[in-house]
């Protein structure tokens, strides 16, 4: 049996959820070898990065076409790693149009597949159900409807709750967050969070500072907050930040302080809007592709929201401004509706706060790790 697992990690929430189930196995089996496409969470959590995922980690078909040369440098690295270490089994995390090629790498050299957070077929491209039951030997998932989704397609799944169950445990509190980040001003403290992808930076933010604007005409002691996340560069954000000359501060290693600082957040659609209801801070949620991207796409859809927050209570509680209507004077508008509305930031967080009770128990990285570590038993017996 292969003493290495590979971890295939290509965005950063990806790294961030495989960097507490590294941890997790290295506790439980200390002398296995973790190597992984991933960032530097994954790293820090003692695996070997054989490349960093901020190279490929796009959004939307034909954005994809611009970074086919990363992709297939990419590529080109992990499959000689995978048919040289042979590594046993390979642990696949969300990013599904790279980790299912991989995945058929894997099984077609006869090594396992686990697969740990579900590609969101239950939400579009609903016939890759049938490509996961063929590759895949095992997989973990972590919101409450995928366990009884993938058994009505004959495919028996694990329920293990929530990663970020484990991780906003240790987040500061909202009276630290705000004695750490509110100034002397009585204004409104309004969180930006264009995405964790440089594509998104380019394409989102300059919406956000946009709405920004128009929020500090109605609110002129406002104070803005943009966490970068992590495998970004705060340079780059600063420099395209400084050109707004909004009162906006850049913070780094600090996404969740930030977010529970602030009376409200605009947040790109994505896992940080989960992040953000967990951590009970009310939100408008946004994004916007390529034209061509949103209507090659559109038709495979089959969920009526496009927020994980919504998704998991079965109604609309968080605004969502996609597409055509992810505009700065509609997002602007919403948003000093809120703030000019403490009943109704009120009343999202009990909605929100409802969210978390549907998650799980903290312990998920730990629980997966028992699940990859009896896949990797059954190889060797």
């Amino acid at each position: 049996m292969s003493r290495t697992i590979f971890v295939s990690a290509g965005e950063a929430s990806g790294d961030l959820h495989g960097s507490r189930l590294a941890a997790a196995l290295r506790e439980l089996e200390p002398d296995i070898r973790i190597t992984c496409l991933g960032g530097p969470l994954l790293e820090q959590a003692g695996a070997r990065v054989l490349v960093h995922n901020r190279e490929i980690a796009v959004v939307g078909i034909f954005e994809v076409l611009r970074h086919l040369k990363d992709l297939w440098r990419a590529w080109r690295m992990v499959r000689e790693h995978i048919l040289r270490e042979r590594p046993d089994p390979v642990v696949l995390i969300d990013f599904p149009d790279f980790n299912l090629l991989l995945a058929r790498l894997a099984r077609r050299r006869g090594l396992r597949v686990f697969y740990y957070i579900s590609p969101q077929v239950w939400g579009w491209r609903t016939g890759r159900v049938r490509t996961i039951r063929r590759l895949v030997d095992r997989m973990a998932v972590i919101l409450p409807f995928e366990e009884e989704f993938y058994r009505r397609h004959g495919f028996k799944v694990h329920y293990v709750g929530h990663p970020l169950l484990d991780v906003l445990a240790h987040a500061p509190s909202r009276s630290r967050a705000q004695e750490r980040y509110r100034t002397g001003e009585a204004g409104p403290v309004v969180g930006l969070l264009p995405g964790s992808r440089r594509s998104e930076i380019r394409s989102l933010l300059p919406i956000l500072l946009e709405t920004a604007a128009l929020l500090r005409q109605r609110f002129p002691h406002i104070l803005f907050l943009l966490p970068v996340a992590p495998g970004l560069h705060r340079e780059e954000i600063e420099e395209r930040a400084s050109e707004a000359s909004l009162p906006l501060r850049v913070v780094s290693g600090d996404t969740y302080g930030v977010i529970r600082a602030c009376d409200l957040v605009l947040a790109a659609s994505g896992t940080v809007t989960l992040e953000t209801a967990i951590l009970g801070t009310p939100l408008i949620l946004f994004y916007r592709v390529s034209n061509l991207t949103f209507n090659a796409g559109k038709h495979l859809v089959r969920v009526p929201w496009a927020g994980l927050p919504n998704l998991i209570a079965g109604k609309m509680i968080v605004p969502e401004f996609i597409q055509d209507r992810a505009r700065p004077d509609l997002i602007a508008a919403e948003a000093a509706s809120f703030l000019d509305d403490p009943a109704r930031l009120e009343a999202q967080r009990r909605e929100l706060e409802a969210i978390q009770h549907q998650l799980g128990e903290p312990g998920v990285a730990r629980r997966t790790a028992r699940l990859v570590l009896d896949l990797r038993r059954e190889i060797s017996s």
